[in-house]
């Protein structure tokens, strides 16, 4: 792959087709990658054919006919390859990601180690794929193996484009699959590379496709077309309910990571002023543009302005900037049209009572970004208790205690990410249990990692990446009983 345009000091790696191991450049721009800081227009991206998907699809099934029978000790001995050269490759990597995505450099760095740790977790998740032995009568035997399930269909978010991508990639290819992946259209150089990566670690031809084009027609073609047996997607409750539709055409099972809106329940126990400076970090990285990003304060009302003050003035200071600035902590909103929607929420938050306490506005006229924000004393009725951000926007609102907490932060379709904060164990315990999502961290800001499952509850998904759970969605049950008789 070679490089194009240079911006901020770094190329902007070549945008390309990948079929059949062969990379492809030479195909009319089905869009433009666009700069968030800068707003400069960083290189075009070719748009599949329907020749194209043809050959993607022929390609996938034909990798899978050989990747199947690779056996286990020799995928994860691939996995662990690929994993290295992530490793080496992250100061190439990362600038790539915040071309395309806005992120500060050092996240942007830290995303493609974490990501590499998903590909070790998995060469020795592969290792533990049992199946089992069922007792029965003698002389039969009855067996239940884990197959891979086929060629997958997989379709990534722009606000982590290695880290998502990562994650499939490497649960699906361990179990023995190939994959057809479809970047996000803001931040595809990033797949690519990493598509590059197992390349280069000697993944056999034909096993991975990264395609790019419209989203409805790529999605249209893939999970339609009878080579493709299962779909995973990381983005929103929308596009996952419209994927969902379009398997159960197929009958074909889906792993879908969808939208959040976290709630953080914070009691009358803590120091609010540690709290606060918590809360600036966990909901202020990547602008927020994380989807276990903390959405909903909910405080009780002995600590809520303590907290309010605290959280507004560590917010304040943070420096924005683009990814590449020195010092820089909160980056560009990853398009105009998100500025359009934080302005949107505010403005509907004040108008229902709401009151700024810092920031609420854009932050220069170049580039896409808008400043930490937190809006106290905010109804229940506002959008942004209800609507996902995804940005910097942080609404709090009182409460007379954790009940009333709990009640507001269920109160909602999704259920992804949730947070507590509490020095009182059973207080911990039972909000916890009763918090309907996929994961709750108490007294601190963060999501699991390769070692535990992530999902999400209702509307935010169906099934999980991670843990011992990561081959689960990518592989299907054998029962096989032999009667060993001679007839």
């Amino acid at each position: 792959m070679t490089d194009t345009a240079p911006s901020h000091g770094y190329r902007y790696p070549e945008v390309a087709l990948l079929i059949d191991d062969e990379w492809i450049a030479d195909r009319p721009a089905c869009h433009h990658v666009q700069n968030p800081d800068d707003e400069t227009i960083l290189g075009p991206v070719p748009g599949a054919t329907d020749d194209d998907f043809d050959r993607a699809l022929a390609a996938a099934q034909r990798g899978f006919d050989i990747w199947r029978k690779v056996p286990p000790q020799k995928r994860a001995d691939l996995l662990h390859r690929v994993a290295a050269i992530m490793r080496e490759r992250a100061d190439e990597i990362a600038p790539a990601i915040t071309l395309e995505h806005g992120k500060p450099l050092a996240d942007a760095r830290a995303e493609v180690v974490r990501s590499s740790s998903f590909l070790d977790w998995d060469a020795e998740q592969l290792l533990r794929n049992y199946g089992r032995v069922v007792p029965t009568e003698h002389p039969n035997y009855q067996f239940v193996v884990r197959e891979p399930v086929g060629p997958v269909a997989a379709f990534t978010p722009w606000n982590v484009p290695v880290s998502a991508a990562g994650r499939k990639l490497s649960g699906s290819i361990a179990a023995g699959c190939s994959v057809i992946i479809k970047p996000a259209s803001q931040t595809p150089a990033s797949t690519c590379l990493l598509a590059q990566c197992f390349l280069d670690a000697g993944l056999p031809k034909g096993v991975l496709q990264v395609i790019h084009g419209r989203s409805s027609q790529v999605s249209e073609r893939l999970i339609l077309s009878p080579v493709i047996k299962m779909i995973t997607l990381t983005g929103s409750v929308d596009v996952g309910k419209q994927l969902t539709r379009l398997a159960a055409e197929g009958v074909k099972p889906v792993l879908m990571e969808l939208g959040g809106h976290a709630p953080v329940l914070i009691g009358e126990d803590v120091d609010p002023a540690a709290v606060a400076a918590l809360a600036v970090g966990g909901k202020f990285r990547m602008a927020g543009q994380l989807c276990v990003s903390p959405s909903r304060f909910l405080v009780h009302r002995k600590v809520y302005d303590d907290f309010v003050g605290a959280f507004a003035e560590g917010a304040s200071k943070l420096k924005v900037g683009g990814g590449f600035t020195k010092g820089a902590e909160v980056g560009p909103l990853v398009n105009e049209r998100r500025i359009e929607t934080m302005d949107r929420l505010v403005g509907d938050a004040v108008k229902r009572g709401a009151r700024i306490a810092t920031g609420g506005e854009r932050v220069g006229n170049r580039g896409w970004f808008y400043a930490p924000t937190v809006l106290a004393d905010v109804p229940l009725d506002a959008e942004v208790m209800h609507e996902e951000p995804f940005g910097p926007i942080a609404p709090c609102m009182p409460v007379a205690d954790m009940d009333e907490a709990l009640s507001i932060a269920n109160d909602i379709e999704v259920g992804l990410a949730g947070y507590v904060f509490t020095n009182d164990v059973e207080t911990a315990d039972r909000l916890s249990n009763e918090l309907q999502c996929g994961s709750v961290a108490v007294n601190l800001f963060t999501s699991p990692g390769a070692d535990a499952p992530f999902g999400g509850h209702k509307e935010s998904g169906i099934g999980v990446e991670g843990g011992m759970e990561s081959l689960d969605s990518y592989t299907v049950s054998k029962t096989i009983t032999h009667r060993r008789v001679r007839i």
